[in-house]
């Protein structure tokens, strides 16, 4: 299992045409980190048939309503069903102060530890490391401070052939072979070669979430060569001036910004309003890149071999 992008709500500013705001679900090897928390993000959640609970990890890109406003729901509803595991959040400042406002008044004091880290919107630095990824933030060009997040996959171990092994072979070799270390006898002598017995490790991947932000091409190095791209397309490139005044991108800028990324793959999200129909989007951005796709409620977007 690679990357596995899970999209919870794709419209911008309010909800409409049976579109909610921008919240997506990252499973990276069983792992969940929630990116964004829009009003009605629980509520997609239990659609899609989700365990909140499992969620580890938040970030939020920036504290504009359509982007949080359904945290301090999700984050009681956690309380509320006996959580104890531990949470942690990303996000700029002032979100630390909104929660503990939020939480002071309802006198409550959640179950679980909830760890925030505050998010610097102006450098691109690691911010979460784990065993299984890397997250970088992207400072984006939006009208407050805003941060896009890079996640980019740990290497992977070496894939081991069992067929090539006898059944008894001991799980201290196995982790060796794992690890690209030759199989040794208790004496220290090598009983297979690791290169006879296992195969290369899977692909890893990189997904990137640009959130709000104008046409900046500064975060191209920062993407460079990124599987996968979700950069928002706010608007068509009629409503370009609309888009600059706003802090938004059009579709066609968006795209521009996945080729010169060289992405692999780019999502369209952050919708308008004023867009009932999509298809106009999609048609736009693969003028300039073909592997432009809608990130459409309820899609998976999957990376891997």
């Amino acid at each position: 299992m690679g990357i596995r992008v899970k999209i919870l709500g794709s419209n911008s500013a309010a909800p409409a045409h049976r579109r909610h705001h921008t919240s997506q679900l990252v499973n990276i090897e069983g792992q969940y980190y929630l990116v964004d928390c829009g009003e009605a993000t629980q509520l997609q959640l239990k659609r899609y048939k989700i365990r909140a609970q499992r969620i580890k990890t938040i970030f939020i890109s920036h504290l504009h309503g359509d982007h949080y406003l359904g945290l301090m729901g999700l984050l009681s509803t956690m309380h509320l069903m006996g959580r104890k595991t531990p949470l942690t959040l990303y996000g700029p400042k002032g979100l630390s102060e909104i929660i503990t406002l939020q939480l002071k008044y309802s006198e409550t004091v959640f179950n679980y530890p909830l760890t925030f880290h505050e998010v610097d919107a102006t450098t691109s630095k690691v911010i979460h490391e784990d065993d299984f990824v890397t997250v970088t933030s992207i400072p984006l060009n939006h009208r407050i401070p805003c941060s896009g997040f890079l996640f980019e996959e740990k290497k992977k171990k070496r894939r081991v052939v069992r067929a090539s092994l006898p059944e008894d072979i001991s799980i201290r070799n196995i982790v060796r072979l794992k690890n690209g270390e030759d199989a040794i006898d208790e004496d220290g002598n090598v009983i297979f070669q690791n290169n006879l017995v296992t195969k290369p490790p899977r692909k890893s991947f990189s997904y990137a979430f640009c959130s709000d932000t104008k046409y900046d091409e500064s975060i191209v190095p920062i993407i460079k060569d990124v599987d996968m791209l979700y950069h928002e397309a706010t608007f068509l490139d009629e409503h370009m001036d609309r888009a600059s005044n706003t802090y938004h991108s059009t579709a066609k800028e968006a795209a521009t910004i996945a080729l010169k990324a060289n992405a692999g793959r780019l999502l369209l999200g952050h919708f308008s309003v004023r867009y009932k129909e999509l298809e106009p989007i999609a048609e736009e951005a693969r003028t300039v890149f073909p592997e432009s796709h809608l990130a459409l409620e309820g899609e998976d977007f999957i990376l891997e071999e």
